[in-house]
């Protein structure tokens, strides 16, 4: 292995080393509890305070709307689960999408075991979720629509202010899950109409394990754990300080300059895809403008995207076949069979994920990596040939 390039930032981040150096305090000499009235108790209650007004600032939000969670996943369970049985008087209809997180597809299939009906999206070739698609599934019934900020496989960003318009227009609550958006693009929950939001603090260089949920004041919501007074009494249990903390600091240090941020890593993911969408027999996966700075999902015929993976860990590059969270499964991504891929170019989906760590040194050697690769693999494809033709 001459050199090591991560490019599957989507999956996760490294700790950057202002966060890491911001959390070991909470470790060590502010260790209190931050229920327990006494100075150290009070040192770590001063850390959760302006790690809440940090989050909240980054948002748009205030400080009191922001409840601290164990990650993305908890969020949204938290978020649909909360709101459906907490209205279910009003009615047992929720709206999401077919190429959701699993954290809210399984959510939303546990729900209709209870009863509940639910409406899947579909989304149009590019990812997207029309106004009109969404128009057309409310009913008097509905209660919630969840729809992610950005796609976590092929990156495409919705247009969240005109989804959530139309729900506020029908008084219905809207939720997004914004794990993969929250650091990368900017996001104003009241300029964008949002009534919930979920983010997980390992996407923007942050502690893996700490989350949280945005909450819209004023919204009748429940407890998720009973037992304390933690997070205004909603979810009892001793906070996780230095995470909550880390979380704090990382997505202030992700909101500062990140417009100038956006711009330079999404040059090396133009690069980047200009270079392997030269190889023949190549397309993208996902819309091409609206998209997150440093996604670039591709599919490549006559491949097999875990065999190339395999072929780039053996050349130092990370990258990811689809979703991580799908790693390993037989069955295609549910993301791409959604916007009509087959399911060969579906196997065939390479996803690389750039952040501010990336160089163009580190482009141009995936780029001819991987041209290099897929010629060796095509080679020993006895179907590439008659495939060509």
């Amino acid at each position: 292995m001459s050199r090591f390039v991560y490019a599957d930032n989507a999956a996760t981040t490294a700790v950057s080393q202002n966060v890491l150096e911001k959390m070991l305090p909470f470790f060590s000499e502010k260790f209190g509890n931050p229920s327990s009235i006494y100075s150290v108790g009070r040192t770590a209650r001063e850390g959760l305070d302006n790690a809440r007004k940090q989050t909240a600032n980054a948002l748009g939000a205030k400080p009191e709307e922001i409840a601290f969670t164990s990650g993305g996943s908890e969020s949204d369970n938290w978020a649909i689960r909360g709101v459906a049985h907490k209205n279910i008087d009003k009615g047992r209809h929720l709206i999401t999408t077919a190429i959701e997180h699993h954290a809210v597809l399984h959510t939303m299939r546990a729900l209709e075991k209870e009863g509940f009906s639910v409406t899947y999206l579909q989304p149009e070739p590019d990812g997207r979720i029309t106004t009109a698609a969404l128009e057309a599934a409310i009913r008097p019934e509905t209660t919630l629509v969840s729809i992610m900020y950005a796609n976590n496989e092929i990156g495409t960003i919705q247009p969240i202010p005109a989804l959530a318009q139309i729900c506020r227009t029908h008084g219905i609550l809207f939720h997004t899950d914004a794990v993969q958006a929250v650091g990368h693009t900017p996001i104003n929950v009241e300029k964008d109409g949002i009534d919930l939001l979920s983010l997980s603090a390992h996407k923007f260089h942050g502690p893996k394990g700490v989350g949280a949920l945005y909450i819209r004041k004023g919204l009748r919501f429940p407890n998720l754990i009973e037992g304390g007074s933690q997070e205004r009494g909603r979810r009892a249990g001793t906070e996780n300080t230095p995470g909550i903390v880390g979380l704090g600091e990382a997505i202030a240090c992700a909101g500062d300059g990140i417009e100038k941020r956006m711009t330079r890593v999404s040059g090396l993911r133009d690069r980047l895809m200009d270079g392997l969408l030269a190889i023949p027999h190549t397309h993208l996966n996902g819309n091409r403008t609206q998209r997150l700075a440093g996604n670039l999902n591709i599919s490549i015929n006559g491949i097999q995207a875990e065999g190339l993976l395999l072929l780039l860990d053996q050349n130092g590059i990370c990258a990811s076949a689809g979703s991580a969270c799908a790693t390993g499964a037989v069955q295609p991504s549910h993301v791409l069979t959604a916007i009509g891929l087959p399911e060969d170019e579906a196997h065939a989906a390479l996803r690389l994920t750039l952040d501010d760590i990336n160089t163009e040194d580190d482009v141009d050697y995936i780029i001819e990596t991987i041209n290099r690769l897929v010629t060796h693999l095509r080679s020993l494809s006895p179907g590439w040939e008659s495939m060509q033709k």
